[in-house]
């Protein structure tokens, strides 16, 4: 065979490979196939997939960045994103233990205990969701000032919150269904849902804010209005494979029916994680208030650009670890604890990779990346200046994310909780305040407790995971 051929050989396979990880293809066997050829199919649209969800952030930050007293908008954005995470939590651990426990049904060979699991899933999200949303919407004003806005902010910008938070059930829908989707190794469906809602929000967010034709501006609201139907229509979509789909899991309308034994099942390994993330997200919630009242209207807003930049660059290293939680449990279910181990190793070095890659470019072109999303010198300087430290940390944030996914895969959701808990709450927020406040370095201080405490989780992580309890865990 000549060096001609074989170069064409693997192009083509490389081709062949990318080509069935868009396209969708639940027919590979994650439990026997080869390893590398799996996290490329699970990774590539997980990776498209979170970076289409820090895409809605970074659209909502451009338009309103460039709107008259855009430090108030840009401020109102963050902190509403900050507080939202909250609800990111709830998506995120309830899609967690549905990706663990489709995965292990589909590891058994059982696609319609998998197909009422998600199910079951679905139901405990609509309880708690509505609770959340009504809460938020008529405390919206309320919520941003305790979160540090000034009053003339608070003022500017609730009516943003009230239509985030009020509309967050499609935030929560959209990670748990492609959660569901992730546990069946679909996540090109998945990916596609986020491709579908960003193309609506990218459309319907200057139309909103700077009115088209007959419909009038609606201003920083708009950006709310825009997001809000972008995600549904993604929910939409969703919805549709779940029950026309060919894929592996079969939907139907009796699958909705409450079954209390699967619902405390579910409950079980989703409450240590809801818990997991909302103890980052409350750590995310207390470093913005503080920067609010360290750094003013201006630190906040330099923050809030700079972490919704951060943000797109991890969240599509989070997809990538996605890809450990889909084949350890798969490959646990079907009792193969060597692939499980492979796997890990296998997604955590492209992880490092990518982070790197981030790293060079966040420390090289910083404030060039900045400069597209304010006009502000004053934010400027503080984004900057965030960016710049918070991405010190970049590697350890990619191996403590694979982790994390390898721990919550096996359904071992309270080992990362309990690493979370110490990690965020006895290290990081106590560093932050003594840094900003004892030694008055204000929000630099805070930007500095990041990269070190995300270090510590790591290294805690990497020491649980030698320790294997997550390989025995039943589910």
């Amino acid at each position: 065979m000549t060096e001609t051929t074989i170069k064409k050989s693997l192009f083509s396979q490389i081709f062949n490979t990318l080509k069935q990880a868009i396209k969708g293809d639940e027919s590979f066997d994650y439990t026997s196939g080869s390893i590398k050829k799996a996290v490329i199919l699970l990774s590539i649209p997980m990776v498209l997939e979170m970076m289409m969800e820090s895409v809605f952030a970074l659209v909502d930050l451009y338009f309103v960045g460039h709107l008259e007293h855009s430090s108030f908008a840009i401020q109102t954005v963050g902190l509403t994103e900050s507080v939202i995470t909250i609800v990111y939590s709830v998506a995120i651990g309830m899609s967690m233990a549905a990706t663990a426990v489709v995965a292990r049904r589909v590891g058994e060979k059982d696609p319609v205990a998998a197909a009422k699991a998600g199910m079951q899933a679905i139901n405990i999200a609509f309880v708690i969701n509505s609770i959340m949303s009504i809460f938020g919407f008529i405390y919206a004003k309320d919520i941003l000032l305790l979160m540090g806005a000034s009053e003339d902010a608070a003022q500017h910008g609730f009516r943003f919150t009230q239509i985030m938070i009020g509309g967050s059930l499609c935030i929560m829908l959209l990670f748990l269904i492609n959660g569901i989707f992730r546990g069946a190794g679909n996540a090109a469906i998945a990916m596609k849902s986020l491709w579908l809602a960003n193309i609506c929000n990218i459309i319907l967010c200057p139309v909103l804010i700077n009115g088209f034709g007959p419909i009038p501006a609606f201003g920083l609201t708009g950006a709310a209005i825009a997001t809000t139907l972008g995600r549904s229509i993604g929910v939409l979509y969703q919805l549709y494979h779940l029950f026309f789909g060919k894929g592996v899991l079969k939907i139907f309308v009796s699958y909705f029916k409450p079954d209390f034994k699967q619902i405390k099942a579910l409950v079980k390994i989703a409450s240590p994680g809801i818990l997991q993330f909302v103890i980052a997200s409350c750590s995310w919630i207390f470093l913005a208030q503080l920067v609010a009242t360290t750094g003013g209207d201006h630190g906040s807003a330099g923050y809030q650009t700079a972490l919704r930049i951060m943000m797109f660059f991890i969240l599509p290293a989070w997809g990538l670890s996605n890809a450990a939680a889909t084949l350890v449990g798969q490959n646990l279910g079907a009792k193969r604890i060597d692939r499980a181990e492979k796997s890990v190793l296998t997604t955590a070095k492209y992880n490092v990779i990518f982070m790197a890659s981030i790293m060079i470019i966040t420390l090289c072109f910083g404030q060039y990346i900045i400069s597209f999303f304010t006009n502000d010198e004053m934010v400027k300087v503080i984004a900057v200046e965030a960016l710049q430290i918070m991405s010190i940390g970049f590697v350890f944030y990619g191996i403590g994310m694979v982790l994390i996914n390898t721990f919550n895969g096996a359904g071992d959701t309270w080992t990362p909780t309990g690493i979370n808990f110490f990690g965020f709450w006895l290290f990081q927020i106590p560093l932050a305040y003594v840094l900003a406040k004892h030694f008055n370095m204000g929000p630099t201080g805070v930007f500095i407790a990041i990269p070190v405490a995300e270090t510590a989780i790591t290294l805690a992580g990497i020491f649980f995971y030698k320790k294997g309890k997550w390989k025995r865990i039943q589910v």
